[in-house]
């Protein structure tokens, strides 16, 4: 499938539907992130090399140069991951402002991204309308899990107006399904304000947060991504992006395109 023109207006849902299958809901007997088991002595050997955050110690506290309001976020934990710490990626600048990525705070956030879930145009994808306990349970999945997943509010400009998820794709099971490389990383997104939508910027963020994670990841040599096959607004955003289309893959509950954003190829795509 070609990319599509950077600047045209794919339609309203262009910049949803990023998540790879339905939302898990506790208790449900469902294929999940969460469900991949480390070898034994994994984290011991990442917690050998990193600080007490989960950030290299020789990057505990990168200068980033770039200055972005966060608001308050009451007790927000900062604690470590298996993404070299996606709390210390910090800001970073894009066409379209300051961008930064800010791990979820559960009781803080939650209303806001429930709101988000059950916008029609992003429930059709990520399948996760409903009570607050639905959105809730996919959240403390991630949050309780052992940081191979992590669910982020996107700031512009200091105000949330996007919801992202940071995950290990070497780690999750997607890896089951495509030639994974070690430190692979995996992004879904979706926008949450209609106002945001249809004017490009989704791919104007995926291809700053791709890009940021791989400054962020030295390990990591591609960003990985599987949006519905249904949903060309969602293929064409990543295209705009920089991803190359790699393949079709069969996935729990849907038939996917897989993306992929090559650290060698980021600066000719």
């Amino acid at each position: 499938m070609p990319p599509t023109d950077p600047g045209a207006d794919p339609g309203p849902t262009s910049v949803t539907g990023f998540a790879p299958r339905p939302g898990p809901v506790l208790g449900e007997d469902v294929e999940d992130t969460l469900d991949l088991r480390l070898p034994d002595g994994f984290l011991e050997g990442v917690q050998e090399n990193t600080g007490s955050g989960g950030v290299p110690e020789d990057r505990a506290e990168p200068e980033r140069g770039v200055a972005c309001s966060v608001p308050d976020r009451p007790d927000r934990p900062d604690r470590g991951d298996l993404l070299d710490g996606v709390a210390a990626w910090g800001p970073t600048h894009t066409p379209a402002g300051v961008f930064q990525l800010v791990p979820v705070h559960l009781e803080h956030d939650l209303p806001l991204i429930v709101r988000w879930m059950n916008d029609p145009a992003v429930a059709a994808f990520w399948e996760l309308a409903g009570p607050p306990q639905v959105t809730e349970a996919h959240l403390r999945a991630q949050l309780a899990g052992d940081g191979r997943s992590v669910p982020c509010l996107g700031l512009l400009d200091g105000s949330p107006m996007s919801y992202w998820e940071i995950y290990r794709a070497d780690l999750d099971p997607l890896a089951r399904h495509y030639p994974a490389r070690p430190h692979d990383t995996g992004i879904h997104l979706l926008i949450g304000g209609v106002a945001d939508r249809g004017r490009g910027l989704g791919s104007t963020l995926l291809r700053s947060v791709a890009d940021h994670a791989l400054d962020s990841r030295p390990a990591c040599a591609r960003v990985i991504a599987e949006p519905d096959l249904r949903n060309t607004p969602s293929v064409a955003a990543f295209l705009t992006a920089g991803f190359r289309f790699s393949a079709e893959v069969d996935l729990p509950g849907k038939r996917a395109a897989l993306m992929v954003r090559d650290r060698h190829l980021r600066h000719v795509l």
